[in-house]
């Protein structure tokens, strides 16, 4: 490796040198430089091979030795250079946050309310059952259905088909109404809302 990079070196030398040559002398003088310069790396390198097989094994291992010294020494100088980069750029801070006061707000929720005009369906259930399609059409006027909820027990109070509120019917001004006597904790409605 060693004798490959020397060898690279000292032909791009000859190369410099041989042009350096040409571009002062005339171009019939090129030619003959550039000819004698060809037999001339011929030689040498005829040379440098003669002698490179006289060379002895140990002084082979000590090239190549020498050569990958040369080369560890490169990538340590290399990733020192990265490591001095990576020094150079600007460390994090973390951010200046203000401290959350309690403060002062009108309205029970006024952070919502931009919500509070949305719609919402709220339905009453009373009981529901299950039936045969030839039990739905002997069905007539007076037929009597009849529900899986006993007498007395709480309605089911819906809000967009999802279970909110338990209560009991009530009349009021010859309308019906849904007192609530219970609400459905939040973690049994995010239960419903999951199933």
């Amino acid at each position: 490796m060693a004798e490959e990079t020397k060898e690279g070196l000292e032909e791009i030398k000859k190369e410099k040198k041989s042009q350096e040559t040409s571009e002062n002398s005339e171009t019939v003088k090129t030619t003959e430089t550039s000819e004698t310069a060809k037999e001339s790396k011929k030689s040498e390198e005829s040379q440098e091979s003669k002698e490179s097989e006289k060379m002895s094994p140990n002084d082979l291992m000590t090239m190549w030795e020498e050569a990958l010294k040369e080369a560890q020494t490169s990538e340590t100088q290399k990733q020192e250079s990265s490591k001095e980069s990576q020094k150079e750029t600007p460390s994090s801070q973390p951010a200046k946050l203000e401290e959350l006061s309690p403060s002062q707000k009108t309205g029970v929720y006024p952070e919502l309310e931009f919500i509070l005009d949305i719609p919402l369906e709220i339905s009453a259930e009373i009981g529901r059952t299950k039936m045969f399609i030839r039990d739905l059409l002997k069905l007539n006027q007076g037929s009597v259905i009849e529900l899986e909820k006993f007498a007395g027990e709480p309605v089911e109070i819906y809000v967009n088909g999802k279970l909110m509120a338990k209560g009991e019917v009530v009349v009021v001004n010859d309308k019906f109404g849904v007192r609530i006597t219970e609400i459905i904790s939040a973690q049994e409605r995010v239960k419903k809302l999951g199933s």
